[in-house]
């Protein structure tokens, strides 16, 4: 059994993530916490703590880290003996905490793929390009790395997989409908860190349609659909992670993801991206100073944390699955819905967050049981769904399903 885990990252989905290991420090030990900015992890620290969330006494420290230097997060995984390592810091690092994980032995668990900086919307499937290139040597050296486990990807991955093994005998399409119904009352903002958000959508749009990789630009193509609990919703299609493990793992050949965006986010968006501001190359201004134009945007708009207080309202994410069961054409929808209000009370984060961090602890405590300990890296799709929405059930994202049985809540032994 797996003890110990190492958090790197200091945002809303790493306070999650912290409170909800607190919460099962009977199952996953001592609990460490590294960011560039030690003062964010403190503050974390002081929120479990202000909250109660420790289920058992157990150990909570705070560390400065730079991830990009593997040396030096080797070191704090042989210092805090951590034999689980959740990242949820910046795409950006990706690689490196995984480099880490693979030399030292530690389960590496993500939720979200990994990013070049210079490079956006690189060709497909993004996996290939860089973790998949470390399947291999993770399963030489018996590394357990779990890709994409938030909710979108992650949840929705789970979602897919209990589809093609419990509702139908082949599959035609999986459409991913992402909305947040909720609001922050700020005038602009964005729901995680600013830079990875806008970078998924000033490139193209790719989809997995017709066994192909197909190529739109961002707000080209929409639907609208009656959802549970949030209504009629328009949503875009929006290239995203997990389009490109399920194209190649559940062989359905039809994989899309879609985003809800309101007419003022796509303004604003549309303003910036225009004047150029959403660049993630450097200029240099008329003083002579380099700067990256996404970076001063990232700079100016609010802290996604600082959001939670204020937020209200509710999310729905969930698969659209089409194909036949028994040589009849069938349609189910397996979602979540979650609430900003709820999830800020029990660890002060908005629903956002909470939809990502949550699922990565279920994860976590799966490894360390053994259930989901593999010795090899994996999307979440190729592992066995049940017990990680069971495990959601209990923990706060219940499982629903639209049928012709019409709503209902799923459980799983």
């Amino acid at each position: 059994m797996k003890k110990n885990v190492l958090i790197i990252g200091a945002g809303g989905v790493a306070q999650v993530v912290a409170h909800k290991c607190a919460q099962h420090n009977d199952i996953l030990g001592n609990i460490a916490i590294a960011s560039r900015n030690i003062e964010k992890c403190e503050h974390i620290i002081a929120s479990v703590l202000e909250k109660g969330s420790m289920k058992v006494q157990g150990s909570l420290n705070a560390y400065a880290l730079n991830a990009l230097d593997i040396e030096a997060t080797k070191a704090l995984i042989v210092e805090t003996e951590s034999q689980l390592v959740i990242n949820v810091g910046s795409a950006f690092i990706n690689m490196s905490v995984l480099s880490a994980c693979i030399d030292t032995g530690a389960a590496y668990l993500d939720t979200a793929i990994h990013e070049d900086p210079a490079k956006i919307c690189e060709t497909p499937p993004w996996y290939a390009n860089y973790e998949w290139k470390r399947r291999d040597l993770c399963k030489e050296k018996g590394v357990t790395a779990i890709l994409g486990v938030g909710f979108d990807p992650g949840v929705v991955n789970a979602y897919a997989a209990l589809a093609d093994r419990e509702y139908f005998d082949s599959i035609d399409s999986i459409d991913i409908i992402d909305i947040n119904a909720g609001s922050h009352g700020r005038y602009f903002a964005t729901n995680f860190d600013p830079e990875i958000n806008f970078r998924e959508f000033t490139g193209q749009v790719w989809s997995w349609q017709n066994n192909e990789w197909t190529s739109n630009k961002m707000f080209e193509v929409k639907r609208t659909d009656d959802l549970p609990v949030v209504g009629v919703q328009t949503s875009y299609m929006t290239g995203h992670d997990e389009v490109h493990s399920l194209s190649a793992n559940l062989k359905v050949p039809n994989v899309r993801f879609w985003m809800g965006f309101g007419e003022h986010y796509i303004n604003v968006f549309t303003v910036l991206n225009n004047l150029g501001l959403l660049s993630e190359q450097p200029v240099v201004t008329a003083e002579g100073l380099e700067v990256v134009p996404l970076k001063v945007v990232k700079a100016v708009l609010p802290d996604p944390s600082s959001l939670a207080p204020d937020y209200t309202g509710k999310t729905c994410i969930g698969d659209l699955v089409k194909g036949k069961k028994d040589g009849q054409d069938k349609e189910v929808f397996i979602y979540n819905v979650a609430d900003h209000k709820v999830a800020y009370d029990e660890v002060g984060s908005q629903g956002i967050s909470y939809t990502a961090g949550v699922p990565a602890v279920a994860a976590a405590i799966l490894v360390a049981k053994g259930d989901w300990d593999v010795s090899t890296m994996v999307n979440v799709e190729e592992l066995p769904p049940q017990p990680f929405l069971q495990l959601l059930n209990e923990m706060g994202l219940p499982t629903r399903i639209r049928d012709e049985q019409g709503d209902r809540d799923l459980t799983f032994n």
